[in-house]
């Protein structure tokens, strides 16, 4: 991804394109999952305590842009092949003169529970106690206590815990 105006975006350093680079690369690939989880710490990401990242982990934003962030909860497990997009645009289309890119926050509350294959679009968050079902797209924002599946994510059940 590339943004055509890069008048709006900050500049950032060498050292920091690398670092969020080798992260990203560490999140999607290493073996084991605490190395994943250091992959996420040297993008800038804040992962909670006794977190869990499945293989294969796709975070989708720029290397170059500061103002995209995800924040991922303790006791928060996500499955394989999970894709993260915190920016997305149309590259070098003509679309861009049109479409302004989309870029945002992702958060993923305590204890939520990310299936195999869901993906989650940017500015959502995901509540407490929550669970997405594999291979959702999540669009908007789950509830605490909810159980969503489906492409685009409904609401299937609400959890009776507390």
């Amino acid at each position: 991804m590339a943004y055509a105006n890069t008048s709006n975006y900050k500049q950032v350093s060498f050292y920091y394109k690398f670092k969020s680079k080798i992260g990203k690369i560490l999140a999607q690939y290493a073996p084991y999952y605490k190395m994943r989880i250091f992959g996420m710490k040297l993008c800038g990401f804040y992962v909670g305590s006794q977190t869990y990242i499945g293989q294969d982990l796709i975070i989708a934003s720029l290397i170059s842009e500061k103002s995209c962030h995800l924040k991922i909860g303790d006791r928060v497990a996500l499955g394989p092949r999970v894709t993260i997009i915190l920016s997305s645009d149309a590259n070098w289309s003509n679309l861009m003169k049109h479409i302004e890119p989309i870029k945002g926050t992702v958060i993923l509350k305590n204890d939520c529970w990310i299936g195999a294959g869901a993906i989650i679009l940017p500015n959502v968050s995901i509540g407490e106690c929550s669970i997405v079902g594999a291979g959702s797209v999540v669009t908007k924002d789950v509830p605490d206590f909810t159980v969503v599946a489906g492409v685009p994510a409904v609401v299937i059940k609400k959890l009776n815990i507390s």
